[in-house]
């Protein structure tokens, strides 16, 4: 099973910003308990390429967040991320990422930049900042275009999780309410899983 199919059954995926990771195998270990197997590391992590390494080299889904150019993608292949994820539409990044046949999730917010990441090759495509225009943006999107793939990041949480799913999202992404920095610095693993259990739960 590739790593999308993994955040589509899940429905889920988590992205941890941090400024360290104490344990990366104990924190996909800590998700996966709560029903979220896919694990985003971002290069805004410091040393995030040995911690993709060992958490992938445990057997966890682990993905590269934040990825901005081509350097970093391939680095990121070479240490073990199963996905690549953008902020944004990132051209280099998605011909690595095809070349090397690895499901690219592009960032984009207007029905242009989602047909773009289309284009581009995008597996699926993370709408962010999802909080900007909410969950009735993902049912206007999916009008025209029916087959996209869409995945809201940024201000989901158990409020909203259920809803964003209900028009139209193949996915959301758990943040900071699941994985805070605190959390993951302090190595709070059974707190890290009840929250994404209550997470999964909210999704309904």
């Amino acid at each position: 099973m590739n790593a999308l199919q993994t955040i589509l059954d899940d429905r889920a995926l988590a992205v941890v910003r941090a400024p360290s990771i104490s344990d990366p195998v104990a924190l996909a270990e800590a998700l996966a308990r709560g029903g979220i197997r896919a694990v985003e590391l971002t290069f805004t992590t410091p040393g995030v390429l040995e911690l993709m390494r060992a958490a992938a080299d445990a057997g966890a889904v682990i993905g590269a967040g934040t990825v901005l150019t081509d350097e970093q993608a391939r680095s990121a292949i070479d240490a073990g991320a199963q996905f690549l994820v953008t902020p944004g539409l990132r051209p280099t990044v998605a011909e690595v990422a095809l070349a090397r046949g690895i499901p690219v999730v592009m960032g984009a917010l207007s029905p242009t930049e989602v047909m773009n990441a289309l284009d581009l090759g995008a597996a699926a495509v993370k709408i962010f900042p999802a909080r900007a225009l909410g969950p009735v943006h993902f049912k206007d999107l999916l009008g025209p275009l029916p087959d996209a793939k869409l995945i809201p990041s940024g201000g989901v949480n158990a409020s909203n999780a259920a809803e964003f799913l209900s028009q139209g999202a193949v996915a959301v992404t758990a943040g900071t309410d699941v994985v805070s920095p605190q959390s993951v610095e302090s190595g709070d693993w059974a707190g890290i899983t009840a929250r994404a259990e209550a997470f999964v739960i909210s999704m309904g």
